[in-house]
């Protein structure tokens, strides 16, 4: 099933075509163009491209679409130093750019596997035209020297379009208050600013690789995003740090569920999946009846709010793109373009299964006090579990329903009270809220009875965007449990967590049991560091015997036992082997 994605994954490399052999770079360092570094470009801002330094080359991935025709999709600003119009007003007003808008010299190459690394594994015998890699370290600027098994050939440009779409939502979900990046601090400069990201990244590519020869797939399935549920699994395919050594890195898989989706149609996704630099271009496959469709192309592998890492990767839908290249079409004048439309028709409708989260989901709500705002679980139709740090004695809790689309507007909002908080003292860092109104249409949490190392678990919570796009799914394992006199105390993940997620639901991934109400995060006071993949949650069952307790009783003095953890519990949450002093809340 997942050749399917190694064979339809490639890299772009593009530079200016040089008289003579290119010399190898004298040193192999590689960066993330945040300039074009040619003088008739200077100051191109570009941000989903990465540059070899001495040689002037750009790469990325890409997907081919289809095989006999030669047609490949990718990231739209590798191009962007190539640029003969203005940078400004190319990606600002244009409608399409034709290859007559770049450089003449502009040079195009396409590097695929002919044989997918799993049909190698599986040890078929079928000729697909290539002998098995070798492994080895061969500086990128040495084309007489193409790996085994990767194919290497030219290609035409034929025009890039903006996904108008994607555009829209992209400016209403990231704002440059939050101080959003799509790079890291180090590799990006300080000129580019989340406007002119935001500028360009809506951009994609259509080529056309000039003497294929790629038996095999034909046109490559596509899906709608329209299909995509939150926490749905997908799976990435790119090539990390683009044409550097793409022996050892061409065509990577990467795992993850749909973390959020926003815009129209779902125009852009949010993914845990983990991709790095290089990877831009590359595709997100979702799996129907263990085959996998084509539904979105990574956009930025990483995204960094406020100078923290927060562990997901950017997509923009595959159907709005294609959606997108259809309307430019007809203004075409290449007479290869009158192919495209069989390309930009190939998207089929599927039904997705049930996601067990789903129902979870409902409960989980959004807490604003004042300015800041937290997660929460709705235990029954009138009371609300969160942490401790969240609340103050007044504020709003925002409660979204089951929705088909992460942008729906069918939520309610309410008023309560704090009828219990956790002494600064205990170590178990909870809040129990009361609601004004009753919401009776919202299924009760499944509590989870046990707890098992490695299994998979998700948390859903109101994490970077708060009340945008409603609440964001993230995956992985549970990490550990720990434990005190046999009882769990603490349970770690390695789920992606951060600001704004406190009081959300750990959720067992394959029942939908909620295990746990999450805590913290970690990060390390001496470096300024936040690790958003290792977090801790408050067991279900250290809760459940109050609640049940205070249900039966309606008497809040059920609360006061969390107040009256051991020393060792308390250790255990301070990270600490002796108690000192009581740590304030890591988010």
């Amino acid at each position: 099933m997942l050749a399917v994605a190694e064979q339809s994954g490639c890299v772009i490399t593009v530079s200016r075509a040089l008289p003579g052999p290119r010399a190898p770079p004298a040193e192999k360092v590689f960066q993330r163009v945040a300039g074009s570094g040619h003088p008739e470009q200077a100051g191109a801002d570009t941000c989903g491209a990465l540059a070899l330094k001495e040689n002037g080359l750009w790469s990325c991935s890409g997907v081919i679409l289809d095989q006999g025709l030669g047609i490949v999709l990718c990231h739209g600003t590798i191009f962007s130093p190539f640029l003969s119009l203005p940078i400004d007003t190319a990606w600002s007003d244009c409608r399409l750019l034709r290859a007559e808008d770049f450089s003449q010299d502009l040079q195009i190459q396409v590097q695929y596997v002919a044989e997918s690394k799993s049909t190698r594994e599986s040890g078929s015998k079928k000729d697909m035209g290539a002998t098995s890699i070798q492994l080895g370290f061969n500086p990128l600027s040495n084309h007489g020297g193409v790996p085994s098994g990767i194919q290497q050939c030219q290609a035409e440009l034929l025009l890039l379009v903006p996904c108008l779409e994607f555009h829209n939502a992209l400016s209403m979900l990231f704002h440059q208050a939050d101080n959003w990046h799509f790079s890291s601090l180090e590799e990006e400069q300080e000129s580019v600013t989340l406007q002119k990201a935001l500028a360009h990244l809506h951009w994609f590519a259509v080529l056309h690789i000039l003497s294929p020869c790629m038996p095999g797939m034909g046109t490559l399935s596509c899906m709608p995003a329209s299909e995509l549920q939150k926490g749905r699994t997908l799976f990435t395919c790119g090539s990390p740090f683009g044409s550097f050594y793409p022996n050892i890195f061409i065509n990577s898989l990467s795992k993850g569920v749909v973390s959020n989706l926003a815009g129209e149609s779902n125009a852009v996704i949010l993914t845990d999946a983990r991709c790095l630099p290089g990877t831009e271009g590359g595709g997100v496959f979702a799996v129907q009846e263990d085959c996998l469709k084509l539904v979105g192309l990574i956009v930025a592998p990483l995204c960094w709010k406020a100078g923290e890492w927060v562990g997901l990767t950017l997509v923009c839908s595959v159907g709005h793109i294609l959606e997108s290249l259809q309307q430019v079409l007809d203004v075409s004048e290449n007479s290869l373009c009158l192919s495209l439309p069989h390309v930009t028709q190939h998207i089929e409708s599927v039904v997705a299964n049930p996601w067990p989260g789903q129902c979870l989901m409902a409960a989980v709500v959004l807490v604003e006090c004042d300015r800041s705002w937290g997660s929460g679980v709705l235990l029954n139709p009138r009371m609300v579990v969160t942490c401790r740090h969240v609340v103050a004695q007044t504020f709003n809790v925002r409660i979204h329903g089951i929705r088909r689309h992460a942008m729906a507007e069918n939520c309610g909002t309410t008023r309560g009270r704090v009828v219990f908080m956790t002494q600064k003292t205990s170590p178990y860092d909870v809040a129990v809220l009361e609601l004004d109104e009753s919401f009776d249409g919202i299924p009760e949490p499944v509590l989870g009875s046990q707890f098992r190392t490695g299994e998979d678990v998700s948390i859903l919570s109101f994490g970077i965007f708060g009340k945008r796009c409603g609440p964001s799914v993230t995956s992985g394992i549970l990490s550990a449990v720990v434990t005190v006199d046999d009882a769990p105390v603490m349970l770690q993940t390695t789920c992606a967590v951060h600001g704004g997620s406190s009081g959300g639901a750990l959720m067992a991934t394959h029942t939908g049991e909620l295990l746990g109400i999450i805590a913290s995060n970690t990060r390390d006071s001496s470096v300024g560091a936040t690790y958003p993949h290792l977090n801790f949650s408050v067991p279900i069952s250290v809760l459940e015997p109050v609640l049940q307790q205070y249900h039966q009783s309606q008497d809040l003095r059920a609360f006061q036992q969390l107040n009256q953890a051991s020393g060792a519990v308390a250790a255990a949450w301070r990270l600490q082997s002796k108690p000192t002093r009581v740590l304030p809340s890591r988010l």
